[in-house]
């Protein structure tokens, strides 16, 4: 493939082959990723109806079909298709970030005091505790048409937490009659759970601030302790995944479809198994964002009873990183496909509450247990649809990783730096070391170089809660 560099964060894969689009991915030389990933960039702009170009984020890396930071939409009136491998097994996996009233100082002397009891009350691992224990199938089919706000209505949350979620805490056009009976199953007893793998609820405080009006907005301050919870639809949007691949995989020739990967199952949106697919993955987001709902919540009453009163929490905002959503831009429906990777709105879109008008919309980026993580917003000339990093990004697999560091000395040396560490298992603590992520400063400022976002605050791990 031939590769070119237009400017420091911006290469363009020249079109070759079935490619009906080029490649374009916002990296730095030192951030480039392996070929695996560009080669994956490069299939998936060999998607019919698809539009402008298949894009890779800064924190790109191999994937299941797309590579994970990689972004593209096609064209609903012009045979686009919509592909469950351009948003991942885990659905609407993103990231919720909290404000409390408390600073640094102050939870300097309890920090062990809370981190014990947020590691007591967050469900985590690949068992199946949870926060929430649903009645039955009915309530589990409530919350996949409501999402968080079915979590609200039934006492965990507040009215202002749903202004500040994506799509105001439920994507429209949930169908849960097309999530299979497994699925429903695997959902079940799961939600108010972190999961495991990269998932994480972290305590933090911010750090720095860079643009002190939208931080105000955001209601972000210097010192303030924040908590960060990473997490998404776990099992029943892992079965989600897996049973619409299947189906797509047979519906392909019948649409006369061909894909250089089958990892890259399709069907056109307008089809059945398109609309099968967008209604049963819709339900898994609004699992997803109850699932962080419910995580809040917890925190919160972990917060009260370590702060008393002074320990409220205020929902900044819930966003996620693994979606394909129905858009228009440039007067066109566009299927846009997000995997790895943050939407980010620009100010005065109308998707955004209105008390976030003027400062856009908040960029939620987490790097890892032992480095920070960033708060961003969009920009009015947003690149790839209004789109941008989603995280550090992996250099090493979970193997790897889990090879190369020992999970007792891991934590041990975290605690040495002031970060309390409450893990499930030592090999889960291994396996995401920081060490297997690229440097989260870096893609940040390819990021902001690139023009997809800008900076507005820096947030440090104080304490983590890992699955």
């Amino acid at each position: 493939m031939k590769v070119v560099e237009e400017t420091p964060y911006r290469f363009r894969i020249e079109r070759e082959g079935p490619m009906r689009v080029p490649g374009v991915v916002f990296v730095s030389r030192a951030l480039m990723p392996e070929d695996q990933a560009l080669r994956q960039v490069v299939n998936v702009a060999t998607l019919p109806g698809i539009v402008e170009a298949s894009y890779g984020m800064p924190d790109l890396h191999w994937g299941y079909g797309f590579p994970i930071g990689g972004v593209a939409a096609t064209d609903v009136a012009d045979g686009g298709v919509v592909s469950p491998g351009g948003v991942g097994f885990d659905i609407s996996c993103g990231v919720r970030l909290l404000a409390a009233e408390v600073d640094r100082d102050t939870l300097r002397p309890r920090l062990e005091t809370l981190m014990d009891r947020l590691g007591a009350a967050i469900p985590r691992g690949t068992g199946r505790g949870a926060v929430w224990r649903l009645s039955g199938r009915s309530e589990l089919e409530k919350l996949l048409y409501g999402g968080a706000a079915h979590a609200v209505e039934q006492g965990h949350g507040t009215p202002r937490d749903l202004a500040r979620c994506e799509d105001f805490g439920a994507v429209a056009d949930a169908d849960p009659a097309q999530v299979s009976e497994r699925a429903m199953e695997r959902g079940q007893a799961q939600v108010g759970s972190l999961g495991s793998g990269n998932h994480f609820l972290e305590v933090q405080a911010v750090d720095r601030i860079d643009d002190e009006a939208v931080a105000r907005a955001f209601g972000l301050r210097a010192g303030q302790v924040c908590v960060m919870i990473h997490c998404g639809s776990r099992g029943l949007g892992h079965q989600i995944c897996t049973d619409h691949v299947r189906a797509m995989e047979k519906a392909m020739p019948r649409h006369g479809i061909q894909v250089p990967d089958r990892q890259l199952a399709c069907a056109p949106v307008t089809s059945p198994e398109g609309e099968a697919y967008l209604g049963a993955m819709a339900a898994a987001a609004n699992y997803g964002r109850a699932n962080r709902q419910l995580l809040g919540q917890a925190t919160r009453d972990a917060f009260a009873a370590t702060f008393g009163s002074d320990g409220e929490l205020q929902l900044v905002y819930d966003i996620s990183h693994n979606l394909a959503k129905i858009e228009v831009h440039d007067g066109k429906r566009l299927c846009v496909h997000r995997k790895g990777a943050t939407r980010a709105l620009p100010p005065y879109h109308p998707d955004l509450p209105d008390d976030l008008a003027s400062a856009g919309q908040p960029v939620l980026i987490p790097g890892t247990m032992g480095t920070a993580s960033y708060v961003l917003a969009g920009v009015p000339d947003g690149r790839a649809f209004f789109s941008t990093c989603h995280g550090a990004g992996r250099t090493q697999s979970r193997h790897q990783a889990a090879r190369s560091v020992n999970g007792r000395r891991l934590r041990d040396e975290l605690h040495r730096q002031g970060i309390q560490v409450r893990g499930a298992t030592w090999r889960g603590l291994a396996e995401e070391t920081p060490a297997a992520y690229k440097d989260v400063d870096a893609v940040i400022a390819a990021a902001e170089g690139a023009g997809l976002c800008r900076r507005v605050a820096r947030l440090v791990p104080l304490g983590v809660v890992k699955g």
